[in-house]
């Protein structure tokens, strides 16, 4: 059995590169596996990893990390160190990184529904704006409708007016509708993440 301490800087935050590290524990049937995020010299990323396994197992995990890595992830540097301390079981360490992603997502989503109440109170402002118009446009129809009075053919008039509101008014139940469904969208999507909602 074999403790170390691998040190891996590069590009490898907000990549899912400790996700991808349990994925390799897990098909080299390593026991037990650490892996975190950490900043070292001039905030350089780096993720720290222990193992405690097999010798086979360590050296495997090791020209793994060499070898591969996720898309978005850059290796610039691999050290390798020996370690004395605990090594979490690969499974709790599981656990432990689903608690994480889980709050990592849940303070994403609190940032998504913050904007989303941004856009909506946007959107309020928008909706005032066209109410008040929409009142400019009633006062003004009523003025149209006090002169079409007194004029021939203000059936026509009435008509092509009713046509704009009808419109107006089409084009405004489809904003609603799609705001509508995209508020049910951004629900859905929290309740999956496991967001409870109010």
């Amino acid at each position: 059995m074999m403790k170390k301490r691998i040190l891996i800087e590069g590009n490898l935050h907000e990549v899912g590169y400790r996700p991808f590290l349990l994925g390799l524990a897990e098909a080299l049937e390593i026991e037990r596996l650490f892996a975190d995020n950490i900043h070292i010299i001039n905030g350089k990323q780096a993720v720290e990893v222990l193992i405690d396994a097999d010798d086979d197992k360590v050296e495997a995990l090791l020209n793994a990390i060499k070898e591969r890595r996720p898309e978005n992830a850059r290796v610039d540097e691999v050290r390798v160190e020996d370690y004395r301390g605990h090594v979490m079981r690969t499974e709790s360490y599981y656990r432990y990184l689903t608690a994480m992603q889980l709050a990592k997502i849940a303070t994403y989503g609190g940032r998504m529904l913050d904007k989303q109440d941004m856009t909506l109170e946007k959107q309020d402002r928008m909706l005032e704006k066209q109410d008040r118009m929409l009142e400019k446009q009633d006062r003004m129809l009523e003025k149209q409708d006090e002169t079409l009075k007194e004029i021939r053919g203000v059936k026509e008039e009435v008509a092509s007016i009713s046509s704009k509101l009808d419109k107006t008014n089409e084009l405004l139940e489809s904003r609603f509708e799609r705001l509508e469904q995209e508020i049910e969208r951004v629900k859905r999507a929290l309740i999956k993440a496991g967001i409870d909602i109010p």
